[in-house]
């Protein structure tokens, strides 16, 4: 049976007129030609900072947060090439991408952006995702991804990246007008961003980026990219689990450390979202993990404390007054090729 490919559902005001932005200029087809940049073979990724509101005001535009794999597609004269947060080559991994970035009509560019797999609400769904990679180590290819594209990095010889933002997305939606398929342009949408913010909760999404109009494109997190949340997700090191007769699996939660500094803190539990194949796949790689010396100073009866090494993503509503996760709930596993940063405490006191 064929699969039709979805679109992602766009964000939409009071009257149902969709929330969208409106192009700013045309090309101008006799601007003086420029001298050619080499182009990079990797470009160090600009990184959102988490804040618990958005930003307002002209300076500023959003977009929908997708909740995927970071990607950097590099289309060059040999081929494409699909790179992971990381730095590592996961062409293969997405061929439908692959094969649509070739059909671009463009000599070379660096396009930035997230691949997802779509519910059939349209909402980006991070365990499809994982699922149709053949979850964490899985070796499948993914037919079913979409790479939305939020950023232009480099295209036709002139690197962009010290651009202003309002430049490289007019050069981008030039580009990708009208695509559709497995490279899409991740839209930006018009309005407030408090507005956008309660639309996107309201609708079940994860959130909204805020990035500023006028900054270049900077590696890290320095503030010129903000993520606002709906429900708080992030990656946690998982450094053991509670043994349970009762649990599937026998995994009666997974025990959680952030860092802190040069180490680790435990940041509690989380006991719900994993199904029987998850905790039977997590015990019986924790089990080869295991240790007798905790990671993070925890006692407990049936505790069974692991090596830090899988990287967990978890949803939660927020943090108690003693640093531990509320409503805690898991999502899947990180990929190591994914380069997931593991929560840092410091970001609590930088996003109040």
């Amino acid at each position: 049976m064929k699969r039709t490919r979805q679109s992602a559902i766009p964000l939409y005001d009071a009257s149902r007129e969709t929330l969208q932005s409106r192009p700013v200029r045309k090309r101008d087809p006799e601007q003086p030609s420029l001298p050619f940049d080499p182009m990079p073979d990797r470009v160090e990724p600009c990184l959102a900072l988490l804040r618990p509101t958005p930003p307002e005001g002209p300076d500023w535009l959003y977009e929908l947060k997708w909740d995927g794999y970071r990607l950097a597609i590099h289309i060059e004269p040999k081929g494409v090439r699909i790179i992971t947060r990381g730095g590592h080559d996961w062409t293969h991994r997405f061929p439908a991408i692959a094969d649509a970035a070739r059909k671009l009509g463009v000599g070379t560019a660096i396009l930035d952006g997230e691949a997802v797999v779509l519910n059939k609400e349209g909402h980006s769904h991070f365990g499809a995702l994982q699922r149709s990679l053949g979850g964490r180590g899985g070796k499948r290819a993914s037919t079913e991804a979409v790479f939305f594209a939020f950023d232009l990095l480099y295209i036709d010889g002139h690197d962009l990246t010290k651009t202003e933002l309002a430049v490289r997305r007019h050069l981008l939606e030039d580009f990708l007008d009208g695509t559709v398929g497995a490279v899409q342009l991740s839209d930006e949408a018009h309005g407030g961003g408090t507005e956008l913010l309660a639309n996107a909760c309201k609708m079940g999404l994860e959130g909204i980026i805020a990035k500023h109009r006028d900054r270049p494109y900077r590696p890290g997190r320095t503030g010129d990219w903000i993520k606002i949340k709906c429900i708080q997700s992030e990656s946690f090191m998982i450094v053991g689990y509670e043994q349970s007769d009762a649990a599937r699996g026998g995994i009666g939660s997974l025990l959680l450390a952030a860092r802190q500094g040069d180490g680790w803190v435990s940041v509690g539990s989380v006991g719900t979202g994993f199904k029987a194949a998850d905790a039977e796949y997590l015990r019986k790689t924790l089990d080869k993990l295991k240790t007798k010396k905790p990671v993070v100073p925890l006692k407990g009866k049936n505790y069974v404390f692991a090596q830090p090494t899988l990287i967990a993503e978890i949803e939660f509503r927020g943090w108690t007054d003693d640093g531990n996760l509320r409503h805690a709930s898991y999502k899947g596993l990180r990929e190591i090729q994914d380069n997931a940063a593991v929560f840092d405490m410091a970001a609590i006191s930088k996003s109040q």
